[in-house]
């Protein structure tokens, strides 16, 4: 009998499990125009619902009386609002006023620019008001609180819980989202878990029914928190197996190339470098050319701030590619910066005796033709280029080493469609894009790490400052200054032309910008500067918009000193070397990460003389706009700075970093979870080592669930 039970119990689980898959409008209150609402917020199955996980609690067990809530630190309150007022102090400006009460006193919360609060809430309503408490006109108050609408005028004791607040859109309120959850944990809550027992025992989480319970209807804040700690260790693992899962179907069938390290090209390239290579520009050369050496395929990451030697580093990987016989492709995000790899690798692979040439695309087509022919035929060893070399009439005879530049400007099938140039060749990622560790190892989770931390030498500095729309003047005479004595600035601006209106610039939250005016864009400040701020200097624009060709004219007029002024977007933050540039000016600065910021400011002071970047920012002193800038004229440590931008932003996708072709995280905070990034880092590469496949029985459901969450993540790479 028990084990007709325990059977019966079984299949019914398993029944519930498969129901993770069906559509989400087969749960109760989920009508056409409701699923429609969750299908905006991307929720088109049962398990995207469970997965839609509260983004904060209102802790109604510790919730204070009007009186006793502290000014000037965080509260909630239930009370019954006396007063619903909607005022129009000036044009385009409504604010709604709520007086709510209880026994204790009166509270007054203000609601800017949402006149439906008016309507949606009543006199003699029980509301939820969540937010920080101020002191005003004799009255405790909140401005811009959470606010809810409690479901019972008189049932203020049923609400004595920890609430979930869910994100939500139109068409679906918070209320409604807790109905529906309720549901679908009713219907099809108790559902198998995916996660191997040994590995939750190890870490201490709780089962995935119990986490999905706790996460959207906790017992005590605790509770929730250890809830949404099982299902961030669930995602990073799921995106760890899956980066190490597209590695081995990208390499199936490869065979590695066993690289010569210690042949005379190699030694004669160390010779021709103008400077010995430091302790860490050695240990990291070293780790890749054990890589090479080695009977497998490399895929290595290497971090390195601007100016602290990578490119030498890289060097070295491609004399070892000459001594084994065999071909090397070094593509870059830019044109510009593909020139630039060549003039100055080109000289010292010269004297190694190392044959190189240069492919973008404005190569002429004669040229590129004989370069196409001296690849195919094996008689060109390394080959500079853009998205170029990824051309079909691109051939190479033994491509045996990618070296990708600022790889997470390009897309995943970019970079596969190099690789697949050579089959089995080796991979050298570099990025002077200041990375978090838990970054690092969440996106790049399939390629081991070398990082260069110092700079070999200092050279002359960088000084930055903040200064406002208003003492621009300041940063116009330093250009002046600077001029004078022969050098050179840039001027940088968030748009290219006044008909932007910004949408795109997502690398700040909306919480740290200021927007108390318009932004400033390269177009009109080319104008203005040329016609008034700056009419005796001679001025050029590059931006993203304009021809590789038109780019590579500006950049080479300003590089050969006929122009005084580079007004630019970003497109001048990587790579971008003119060693007699020691001025900045960036427009509009809290509308760009800090890492971009950071790689700006490389671009000054690379020569004998020392540079200085002014950051125009209209933010008060005091706001979260500056405060972020401050840090910037606090620090020049690239690594200090990515992770201040990740404690600030708490988000996947930060420091103006875009992974095309890549993920986003939805549950895990890769500052707040630390300690779960390692973990599943660590775990993940002990479960592709021991069953790369995932195919052992026990890895079977979280096989499946990897490829349910971020299947697209490599599917491609399969039917490639």
């Amino acid at each position: 009998m028990g084990t007709r039970l325990a059977i019966a119990t079984a299949a019914e689980r398993v029944q519930r499990t498969c129901a993770l898959s069906d559509a989400v409008s087969r749960l109760r209150y989920v009508s056409g125009q409701r699923a429609q609402a969750l299908e905006r917020l991307g929720i088109l199955r049962v398990r995207d619902l469970l997965l839609h996980v509260p983004h904060r609690y209102l802790d109604f067990t510790h919730q204070v009386p009007i009186s006793h809530a502290d000014v000037g630190q965080d509260a909630t309150i239930v009370a019954t609002v006396d007063k619903v007022e909607l005022k129009r102090p000036r044009p385009r400006m409504q604010i709604v006023e709520l007086s709510v009460m209880d026994d204790t006193g009166v509270l007054v919360a203000t609601f800017f620019r949402q006149p439906w609060i008016a309507e949606q809430v009543k006199v003699g309503d029980v509301v939820a008001l969540s937010g920080k408490v101020s002191f005003a006109y004799g009255f405790r108050q909140m401005k811009a609180p959470f606010h809810e609408v409690l479901d019972s005028p008189s049932g203020r004791g049923s609400y004595a819980r920890v609430l979930p607040v869910h994100p939500v859109g139109e068409g679906v309120t918070a209320s409604w989202m807790r109905r529906i959850e309720a549901a679908a944990l009713a219907d099809v809550g108790d559902v198998g878990d995916w996660l191997p027992v040994r590995l939750a025992c190890s870490h201490g989480l709780m089962t995935l029914a119990r986490a999905l319970r706790e996460v959207h209807f906790p017992s005590t804040t605790a509770a929730a928190e250890a809830a949404r700690r099982r299902l961030a260790y669930d995602e990073l693992l799921c995106l760890q197996l899956a980066l190490l899962t597209r590695r081995t179907v990208e390499l199936a069938g490869a065979t590695p190339q066993v690289h010569v390290t210690s042949g005379p090209h190699l030694a004669a390239l160390l010779a021709a470098l103008p400077f010995t290579l430091t302790a860490e520009q050695r240990a990291c050369a070293d780790q890749i050319l054990a890589d090479m050496a080695a009977p497998h395929v490399m895929n290595r990451l290497l971090l390195g701030d601007v100016g602290t030697g990578k490119t030498a580093v890289a060097a070295v990987a491609l004399a070892a590619v000459a001594d084994t016989g065999t071909q090397a492709a070094v593509m870059a995000p830019t044109s510009v910066l593909a020139r630039q790899y060549a003039e100055k690798l080109g000289p010292v692979l010269d004297a190694a005796h190392v044959s190189w040439a240069l492919v973008t695309g404005s190569t002429p087509s004669d040229e590129r033709a004989l370069s196409s022919d001296a690849l195919a035929r094996g008689e060109l060893t390394v080959c500079f280029g853009t998205t170029a070399l990824l051309s079909e009439d691109l051939e190479f005879l033994a491509l045996s080493l990618v070296v990708i530049d600022e790889q997470h400007r390009f897309g995943v099938d970019q970079r596969a469609a190099l690789r697949r140039k050579g089959a089995g060749a080796d991979l050298l990622a570099m990025t002077a894009t200041p990375i978090p560790r838990t970054l690092a190892l969440s996106i790049y989770g399939d390629v081991e790490l070398s990082q260069i931390r110092r700079r070999p030498h200092a050279g002359a500095g960088v000084s930055t400052r903040v200064v406002t729309p208003d003492n621009l003047d300041l940063a116009w005479g330093a250009i002046r200054d600077a001029c004078a004595r022969g050098h050179q600035a840039y001027v940088v601006c968030p748009l290219v032309d006044d008909a932007d209106d910004g949408s795109e610039l997502d690398d700040v939250p909306e919480s740290v910008r200021s927007t108390s005016s318009r932004l400033r864009s390269a177009t009109a400040t080319a104008d203005d500067l040329s016609s008034r701020v700056l009419p005796d200097l001679t001025s050029d624009l590059i931006h993203g918009r304009m021809s590789a060709a038109e780019k590579d004219r500006a950049m080479e007029r300003f590089r050969a000193g006929a122009t005084d002024v580079l007004v630019a977007t970003t497109v001048v933050e990587v790579g971008v070397d003119v060693p007699n540039a020691t001025v900045m000016v960036v427009l509009d600065a809290d509308r760009f990460g800090l890492a971009t910021l950071h790689q700006l400011r490389g671009r000054v002071g690379r020569g004998d003389a020392a540079g200085v970047v002014f950051l125009s920012c209209a933010a008060r002193r005091g706001s979260a706009a500056r405060a972020r800038l401050a840090a910037l004229e606090a620090t020049s440590d690239g690594s200090e700075l990515a992770e201040l931008d990740l404690h600030l932003r708490h988000e996947g996708e930060v420091l103006g970093y875009r992974q095309h072709g890549g993920v986003s995280l939805e549950i895990s905070d890769l500052d707040q979870d630390r300690d779960l990034v390692e973990a599943a880092h660590g775990d993940a590469r002990a479960l592709a080592q021991d069953d790369p496949r995932l195919a052992a029985p026990a890895h079977r459901a979280l096989a499946l669930e990897v490829r349910d969450r971020f299947g697209a993540y490599f599917e491609e790479l399969e039917h490639a």
